[in-house]
């Protein structure tokens, strides 16, 4: 049996799923403003638990390279999506990476400011708290 390809898929089945794919896409990437604070914050948020877990240090720069990266996987997505759907339109690439981190480096700021505070912070102030 021939393994299905996306070129043996019928053109409406490919559609719909680069609409898919396109529509994962906008909800990560910048383009949806309000998404940062239902989608990619919550995202990268649980991306630094782990490492300011490991060293508070850590979690100020694992929390902008989570943020990055889903802002990067959406306009990646958004962009595979709007491909396959209308192939004659293209994105640049490189245009997806300067608004992906000049987005973070917006977001970055807030969680260096102290206005989204570390994991470890929230959990020393609770511990402090209970006692």
């Amino acid at each position: 049996m021939e393994r299905e390809t996306s070129k043996n898929r019928p053109r409406w089945g490919r559609r719909a799923g680069s609409t898919i794919v396109a529509g994962f896409g906008w909800l990560l990437s910048p383009l949806s403003w309000w998404n940062d604070l239902v989608v990619n914050v919550p995202l990268a948020y649980l991306f630094a638990t782990p490492f300011s877990l490991l060293d508070e240090r850590f979690y100020v720069p694992a929390f902008a390279l989570g943020y990055w990266l889903t802002n990067l996987l959406g306009f990646v997505l958004l962009h595979k999506g709007v491909v396959g759907m209308v192939s004659t339109r293209n994105t640049r690439l490189r245009t997806d990476l300067f608004v992906a981190t000049a987005y973070t480096f917006v977001i970055v700021l807030i969680a260096w400011l102290g206005w989204l505070p570390s994991p470890a912070s929230l959990l020393e102030q609770w511990h402090d708290s209970a006692h």
